[in-house]
């Protein structure tokens, strides 16, 4: 494999066959999205470059570029793409490319948001990524470990770790999940993103603050989505923190987010069950049986909604490309 230099930034054979599409051209990552200008991860090192030239799609923090000197000439073909509703818009906002693992950053400091957890389930379904929780500050909490079993319980089958920057808690198995891997996180300020980051790359990587007290929220001290190489391995890409996960998904990534629900609808008496007021509908007879919580088909029906919302507007321009 040639490009040694890249190989911390996850460059490998894949990357080396699509990039002989270009000939002439070197590779690069985009570390940073600073407006007209990128932060490139470069074979001879770090380098500045502004646009010269228009791409399509255009490029994001994670993506791999054709590049003929210091100037991006094309984006190859992305293995995933993480996508949200922007906030306050009706629009796609892109937030990384190139994910396998998204860590969902919640405060054992705060209380739990079952429906913050199950979008941002969703939206790593939607990338093809897989979503893991990680509950921070576990040294400040109550009891991290009662809150854990919780997450499980609205969301089973989601892997879930206690970590605790300041003790060096679970940062193992933080560490053991990043190596080898793209990992970005989501979560909301003041959950203690910049602190794990600092845990796993080092003191001083990422900007902390401390949270207010009575609603332990926190500034944005994190401005703009940044790639870092993880000494141990992989690559972990900070992000600033969001008020909400709004969807942008297909409404396959929300089945999969309720693998329970999706599964009690293939047993309903007809295939185009609402799940509402349908005779032999196995999912309203779960709710009503105790075995399935009635919030949690709550939260289904509207993610769904927001789905097949998003689904049923014309295409803006291709933004994903997928191995099959």
């Amino acid at each position: 494999m040639r490009f040694p230099a890249l190989g911390p930034y996850g460059w490998n054979d894949r990357w080396e066959a699509l990039l002989a599409e270009h000939p002439g051209c070197r590779p690069a990552r985009v570390v940073r999205h600073d407006g007209v200008g990128l932060l490139l991860a470069t074979p001879d090192g770090v380098v500045a470059s502004l646009f010269s030239r228009r791409l399509d799609p255009a490029p994001t923090v994670g993506d791999w570029l054709a590049t003929k000197g210091d100037d991006p000439a094309a984006v190859l073909p992305r293995t995933s793409l993480l996508r949200r509703r922007s906030s306050g818009s009706d629009t796609e906002q892109v937030l990384a490319a190139n994910i396998d693992v998204v860590l969902l950053v919640c405060g054992a400091d705060r209380p739990l948001k079952p429906g913050r957890i199950h979008r941002g389930t969703a939206v790593a379904h939607d990338a093809g990524a897989r979503p893991v929780v990680v509950l921070t500050k576990a040294a400040v909490a109550g009891d991290a470990e009662s809150m854990a079993m919780q997450v499980e319980e609205w969301s089973p089958g989601l892997e879930v770790l206690v970590t605790s920057a300041l003790e060096g808690v679970g940062l193992d198995a933080v560490r053991a999940l990043v190596r080898d891997h793209t990992v970005t996180m989501l979560g909301e300020s003041g959950a203690g993103k910049s602190s794990l980051v600092n845990a796993l790359i080092g003191e001083g990587t990422a900007a902390t603050a401390a949270v207010r007290e009575g609603d332990a929220k926190g500034r944005h001290t994190t401005t703009t989505r940044e790639l870092h190489v993880v000494p141990t391995g992989g690559v972990l890409i900070d992000s600033p923190g969001i008020r909400s996960v709004g969807v942008w998904t297909d409404p396959d990534a929300v089945d999969a987010t309720f693998a329970d629900v999706d599964g009690l609808a293939l047993e309903c008496r007809f295939t185009n069950c609402g799940h509402d007021t349908e005779p032999g509908c196995a999912v309203v007879a779960a709710v009503t049986a105790g075995t399935l919580d009635p919030e949690r088909l709550g939260t289904w029906r509207v993610l769904q909604r927001e789905a097949e919302a998003s689904t049923s507007r014309p295409p803006q321009r291709e933004q994903r490309r997928r191995d099959e």
